[in-house]
């Protein structure tokens, strides 16, 4: 009786400490079901493209790219390459120097347009991929453009000079303005500006759907780090890149947070192959 005593008595203060644990972050799958990491590195091994989509401000996230990209390099090694939204485009010949050892950090930082939380977020991307000799794509349109799709409309890039073209997918750019994602933006303005807006968004997503299939070849991994609002629920880049190539192998991670992550809220099912789940207390990188 004393042994079955002591055994119930240890399992009771198990199972209390298993219900007082805090989890940093969960792996949810597109159908709400709880996943793991094992999973998604399983998965993102046999993509040709992966789509990780962010919080900016978000630790979690930063960490797990900069993890999924150590362990996709064990396997794929020199057939990795990496991309990202937080570099432009015609920063793209500084980004590489600085990939090939030309420039100090000092050079670079002057020389490109950087975020406010490169240093702490994105940098230890770039510098892996420096120190293994990877390639990576600065993809995002330069940002004076998108503001001018905004502010004049995407029929003004035509009259832009053909070398500043270089750095815009291809024009005309498709557009279906009744993609969640685009329809959203445009609610959310209460049809100010008309398809300004999400036509500015919408340029992004293509130039970086365009600058990731330029770079990428068959047998490679592609891994673009993105605010998970350009690959949320299938849309925006992954729309782009499969107007291009329907075959494609795309896989893609959300990022979302709640109050409470024990189970994954019903308005976030099918947001992506992947959903990284991190408490709203979560601290932020700025």
């Amino acid at each position: 009786m004393k042994i079955k005593f002591i055994l119930a008595a240890i399992i009771f203060i198990v199972l209390i400490a298993f219900k007082t644990d805090k989890f940093a972050f969960k792996i949810y799958n597109a159908n709400g079901k709880e996943s793991n990491y094992e999973q998604l590195l399983k998965a993102a091994q046999n993509a040709d493209i992966i789509l990780f989509g962010e919080e900016h401000d978000n630790p979690i996230c930063h960490w797990l790219q900069l993890e999924l990209t150590k362990d996709l390099f064990e396997i794929k090694k020199d057939k990795l390459i990496l991309g990202a939204e937080m570099f432009e485009a015609d920063d793209q010949i500084a980004l590489t120097e600085y990939i090939n050892g030309k420039h100090s950090d000092k050079t670079f930082k002057e020389e490109v347009k950087l975020w406010q939380n490169f240093k702490t977020d994105y940098k230890p991307l770039l510098d892996f991929a420096k120190n293994n000799h990877l390639e990576f794509i600065a993809a995002n349109i330069p940002r004076r453009y998108a503001n001018l799709v905004y502010n004049k409309g995407i029929e003004k890039l035509d009259s832009l000079d053909p070398e500043a073209k270089k750095w815009i997918c291809p024009l005309p750019m498709k557009y279906d303005a009744d993609l969640k994602c685009y329809k959203e933006i445009y609610e959310a303005a209460g049809g100010h500006g008309g398809q300004n807006l999400p036509k500015s968004q919408a340029i992004k997503d293509a130039t970086m759907a365009f600058f990731i299939l330029k770079n990428w070849t068959k047998e490679k991994i592609f891994i673009h780090f993105n605010g998970t609002y350009h690959s949320n629920y299938h849309q925006g880049i992954e729309w782009y890149l499969k107007q291009e190539n329907p075959k494609l192998k795309i896989i893609t991670i959300a990022a979302t947070s709640q109050l409470a992550i024990d189970t994954l809220a019903l308005s976030t099912i099918n947001l992506a192959d992947f959903i990284i789940c991190t408490p709203e207390s979560m601290t932020k990188t700025y």
